[in-house]
C-alpha cells in the first residue's frame, strides 16, 4: 500500500536481504566521507601534514576526547556511538602512535566532567600536570592541539557588545562561565594549553572542531603553529574523518563557506547583533561575508582567510579553454584542471563576477557558479565545465533610483574572475557589455522597511532610509499576545471521532485514497468536508511511532494518515528513550565546505531512508538561513554567508531527499539570524538586502529544487510576524516564485492561527486552533475558501508521500 507504513507502522526494512538502512555501515561510511570532504585545510608550513607513517603524537585539548559531532536543540541526533579524535587516531595505529599518558589523562577528565553533568562540547580545559607534559615531550616532538565548541537553538553566542543581554537558556549560562571572552575567542585554560604546547614542542598541528567562524588569529601567522585543520562538526564519524586526513589517507579539499575575519568586532553585524533583544538592524545591508570584505574601502584587510580558501596536500593549475554566453545570459566556462603535485587531490574552481560601478550600490564580487574536480591522481586531469548566469549581477533598486523594484543590469562592462577562492582569481579575457541600462526582472514591492534608520554604502558610509508608519505585529486578532503566549509548549488534541460500522455503512463518505487512484478529484474530497475538519487538518496532530515532533492529516473517517514529521537537519532525530539511534551527518557548515553538491545530494537521500524506515514522512530540513554574523547560535544548521553556495548545496539535499518520497522542509523563512528572543525579535531588513541576500537561497532552492514543504521563522520582519507575513508568504513565495507545496509555522510561533491562514500559512504547528479559526469563520475574519485553499496543498503534499 502506498501509506502502508504510516498506516499500520511496519518497521520493515528498506536495506538488501532484510537488513536496516537506519544508522549502517555504509551510512556511517557515507557520514565519514562528507564528512573528509568539507574539513578545510587552513594552514601547512614545511608540509608538516599528513604526517608521516610512524610519526608519534602527543594530543593535547579536552576536545580530543569531548568530540562535538553537531550542534544542540532539533539539530541534536540520538547515536549508538561517537567517533573522538583520540579513537580516530588511536584505529590508524599502522600510521600514528599516540602518548597513552595524555589519552588516558583526557579521557578520564572528560568523563568526570560528564558524570558531573557537564554537556559535550562545554567541559572545562584541564591543566596538564608538569611531570605529564615533561614525559609527553620525551616521548615526540610533534604535539597536535584540539578545541572544540558547542552550541545550540534559542541561545546565541556571545561578545564584547553584548550590551548586558542575557539568554534564559541553560546553555548560555554554562557557555558564560567556560568562556571569559565569548567562544569566539579562545577561553584562558585553553590559551595557557596552547602557550605551554607551543613552548614545548617544536611541530605543533591544530584541529578545530566547531561548528562555526571562531578566532584564527591566535594560529595564522604564528610560526610556531605550522598546521592547521578545520575539521567542524563531522557527526558520528567525525574524529576518524579528521584521523583519517591527518595521516594522508585521502587529501583535504573543503573551501571556506564563510570569511575568516580578525577580529569579531570586524564583522559589520557585530555592533548592533545584541543592540536590543526586541530587534536587528540590518545596517550592513548587501554586504555581508566576501561582500564586504572585498568591496568596502579598508575592510580588505581585516580578512585572515577569505572566503572559498582551502589548502590541500597537492597543487593544481588551471588553463581557461573557452567562454561562451547565450542569449538569455547563460554563461559556460570551460577549464582544464591539472593535478601537478605528488598526492591525490580534488579542487574547486569557482567563478565571480564584477558589475560596473553605476548608480546603484554594488559589491565588488559575486559567486557566480563553481565546479569540484573528481579526485585527480599525481599528473592527471579533467575538463571543468562552470555554468552561470550574468543577470545574476543585477542589482535591486528598491528606492526607485532607476527603476522602482526592479532588477537592474546597468550600462558599462561586466567582468569575471577565475580561482579557487574569492582573492585568488585571475580575470577571464571575457566582458559582458550592456550598451544602456536595462531591466532584467520587473518586480512589485515587497516586505519594505518601516523603521530601518540607515544602511551601508559601497563606500563604507551610510544612507538614510525612509521612514513608514510602523505596525504593531499584536494587533488586528482576536487573541491577546498573552493569549497567544499561553498555547507555547500545548500538544495537539487527541480528537475524538465516532466509530463506523465496518461493512454495513451505505453512507460512507469519499475517502483519500480514491483521489489518490485518481477516481476522486482534490476538490470533490475537499468539498465533503465540514468546516470543524478543515480546521482540525491545519494543525499538528498527535505524535505515533517514534515521532516527537507531531504529525499532518489525522482524519479517519475519510482515510487521511497521521503522516509524522522529525527534526533535521543533521540526520534523523529520534528521542533516547524510544531505543532508536540513527546516522549523524556532518553539521551544515561542513557540507557547504565541501562545495559538492553530489555528496549532500547523497547524505539527503541516506538520511530520507532512515526517515522513512522509522515510519516518518516529513523531515525538518534543510536550514537554510545566512550566515550573518558568527554569534548567531544556530549557524552550525546553516550553510554559508553566500546565498549561491547556500541554494547549490541545500537545493541537492532537497533534491536527495526528495528522491525518497519524502517531503524536505526548508527553513526558516526568512531572516532567522538570530536566537535570542526569537519569537518577538523584528529584523528589521531593506528590500533590497532581504531580495539580494537572505530571500535569494529560498527563491533559488524553490525555482530549482522545488521543496515540498517550507517552514515559517518565529522572528518578526519588518513588523509583521514571519507566519502572519502576506508579502512573504504569497506575494514573493507563490506568485513570484511559483512554490505549490505547504507552509507550516515553527513550532508554537506567536502568530494567531487565522491571521496565518490569511498570510498564506498552511498548517499552525505543533498544535493548531481549531476554535480560533472557527471563531473567525464566522466573524468574517476568514473565509472558508482559504481554509480551502490550504487543506489542498496540504493534502496535495501527502499524496507525493510514499
Amino acid at each position: 500500500m502506498k501509506w502502508q507504513r504510516v498506516k499500520y507502522q511496519p518497521n520493515t526494512p528498506l536495506g538488501a536481504n532484510g537488513q536496516k538502512v537506519t544508522a549502517s555501515k555504509a551510512h556511517t561510511e557515507l557520514s565519514k566521507q562528507a564528512a573528509k570532504e568539507g574539513m578545510v585545510l587552513l594552514k601547512n608550513e614545511n608540509s608538516l601534514l599528513p604526517f608521516e607513517k610512524g610519526t608519534r603524537l602527543a594530543v593535547f585539548g579536552k576536545a580530543s576526547a569531548d568530540y562535538v559531532k553537531g550542534g544542540g536543540g532539533s539539530g541534536d541526533v540520538t547515536v549508538s556511538y561517537t567517533v573522538s579524535l583520540d579513537a580516530g587516531l588511536k584505529a590508524l595505529s599502522d600510521y600514528v602512535s599516540v602518548y597513552e599518558g595524555l589519552s588516558s589523562f583526557y579521557n578520564k577528565n572528560v568523563r568526570d566532567q560528564y558524570e558531573r553533568g557537564v554537556a559535550p562540547g562545554m567541559t572545562v580545559e584541564p591543566e596538564v600536570p608538569a611531570e605529564l607534559l615533561k614525559k609527553a615531550r620525551a616521548y615526540t616532538d610533534t604535539a597536535l592541539i584540539t578545541i572544540c565548541r558547542f552550541s545550540g537553538e534559542g541561545w546565541d553566542r556571545t561578545s564584547s557588545y553584548d550590551n548586558g543581554v542575557e539568554s534564559g537558556e541553560p546553555m548560555w549560562k554554562e557557555s558564560q562561565k567556560v568562556f571569559e571572552r565569548g567562544d569566539f575567542y579562545l577561553s584562558d585554560a585553553e590559551q595557557r594549553m596552547v602557550e605551554t604546547v607551543k613552548a614545548a614542542f617544536p611541530k605543533v598541528v591544530v584541529v578545530l572542531n566547531v561548528g562555526g567562524v571562531v578566532d584564527s588569529m591566535w594560529f595564522a601567522e604564528d610560526p610556531k603553529i605550522q598546521s592547521v585543520l578545520m575539521a567542524w562538526q563531522g557527526g558520528i564519524e567525525g574524529g576518524a574523518a579528521a584521523a583519517e586526513l591527518l595521516c594522508g589517507i585521502g587529501s583535504p579539499s573543503g573551501k571556506l563557506a564563510d570569511t575568516f575575519a580578525k577580529t569579531l568586532e570586524d564583522y559589520p553585524s557585530s555592533y548592533n547583533f545584541h543592540e536590543s533583544q526586541d530587534y536587528v538592524d540590518y545596517t550592513d545591508d548587501i554586504y555581508v561575508g566576501y561582500r564586504y570584505f572585498e568591496t568596502i574601502p579598508g575592510a580588505d584587510k581585516k580578512v585572515v582567510y577569505p572566503f572559498g580558501y582551502g589548502l590541500s596536500y597537492t597543487t593544481f593549475k588551471w588553463e581557461l579553454e573557452r567562454v561562451d554566453e547565450a542569449e538569455d545570459g547563460t554563461l559556460t566556462v570551460r577549464v582544464e584542471v591539472t593535478n601537478t603535485g605528488n598526492h591525490e587531490g580534488k579542487e574547486v574552481l569557482q567563478l565571480y563576477g564584477s558589475a560596473p560601478k553605476g548608480v546603484l550600490d554594488k559589491p565588488s564580487k559575486i559567486l557566480l557558479s563553481y565546479a569540484k574536480t573528481k579526485l585527480l591522481q599525481p599528473g592527471e586531469n579533467q575538463l571543468v565545465t562552470l555554468v552561470g548566469n550574468v543577470n545574476d549581477l543585477a542589482s535591486y533598486d528598491d528606492l526607485g533610483v532607476l527603476h522602482k523594484s526592479a532588477y537592474v543590469m546597468e550600462q558599462g562592462e561586466y567582468h569575471f574572475y577565475l580561482g579557487n577562492s574569492v582573492r585568488n582569481t585571475e580575470e577571464l579575457g571575457f566582458i559582458h557589455t550592456e550598451e544602456s541600462t536595462r531591466v532584467a526582472e520587473q518586480l512589485t514591492e515587497c516586505l519594505a522597511p518601516t523603521s530601518l534608520p540607515k544602511r551601508m554604502r559601497a563606500d563604507g558610509s551610510f544612507e538614510e532610509l525612509p521612514v513608514r508608519p510602523s505596525h504593531d505585529p499584536d494587533s488586528e486578532g482576536l487573541l491577546t499576545k498573552k493569549e497567544k503566549e499561553t498555547i507555547d509548549g500545548v500538544a495537539p488534541d487527541v480528537r475524538f471521532s465516532k466509530g463506523e460500522h465496518l461493512w454495513n455503512n451505505n453512507e460512507r463518505r469519499l475517502q483519500f485514497e480514491q483521489v489518490a487512484e485518481g477516481s476522486v478529484t482534490l476538490d470533490e474530497f475537499v468539498a465533503q468536508l465540514s468546516d470543524e475538519e478543515l480546521a482540525h487538518l491545519l494543525g499538528g496532530q498527535p505524535n505515533t511511532g517514534v515521532a516527537n515532533t507531531f504529525g499532518f492529516g489525522n482524519l479517519p473517517e475519510c482515510g487521511i494518515p497521521n503522516f509524522m514529521t522529525a527534526d533535521g537537519p543533521a540526520g534523523l532525530r529520534i528521542l533516547p528513550e524510544c531505543g532508536v539511534c540513527t546516522t549523524a551527518w556532518p553539521c551544515a557548515t561542513l557540507l557547504a565546505c565541501t562545495w559538492n553538491p553530489e555528496i549532500v545530494y547523497e547524505v539527503g537521500a541516506a538520511g530520507a531512508k532512515e526517515v522513512k524506515e522509522n515510519n516518518i514522512a516529513v523531515w525538518l530540513t534543510p536550514a537554510i538561513n545566512i550566515h550573518r554574523t558568527p554569534m548567531c547560535g544556530r549557524n552550525f544548521e546553516y550553510y554559508s554567508e553566500d546565498p549561491y553556495l547556500v541554494a547549490k548545496q541545500a537545493g541537492a539535499m532537497v533534491r536527495g531527499i526528495q528522491s525518497q518520497h519524502i517531503a524536505a522542509t526548508v527553513k526558516h523563512f526568512a531572516l532567522n539570524n538570530k536566537e535570542t528572543n526569537r519569537k518577538d525579535s523584528n529584523s528589521r531588513v531593506s528590500e533590497r538586502a532581504a531580495r539580494q541576500i537572505y530571500l535569494k537561497t529560498f527563491e533559488r532552492i524553490v525555482k530549482e529544487a522545488k521543496p515540498w514543504c517550507i517552514m515559517s521563522s518565529y522572528n518578526i520582519v519588518n513588523d509583521y510576524r514571519a507566519s502572519e507575513n502576506h508579502d512573504l508568504l504569497e506575494k514573493l513565495l507563490r506568485d513570484e516564485w511559483g512554490f505549490e507545496g505547504v507552509v507550516m509555522t515553527d513550532w508554537w510561533t506567536f502568530g494567531e492561527h487565522c491571521k496565518e491562514v490569511n498570510a498564506g500559512n498552511d498548517v499552525k504547528m505543533a498544535a493548531g486552533n481549531p476554535d480560533n479559526l472557527l471563531k473567525a469563520l464566522e466573524k468574517g475574519l476568514l473565509k472558508r475558501e482559504t481554509m480551502e485553499c490550504s487543506v489542498k496543498r496540504l493534502l496535495g503534499v501527502l499524496l507525493k508521500i510514499d
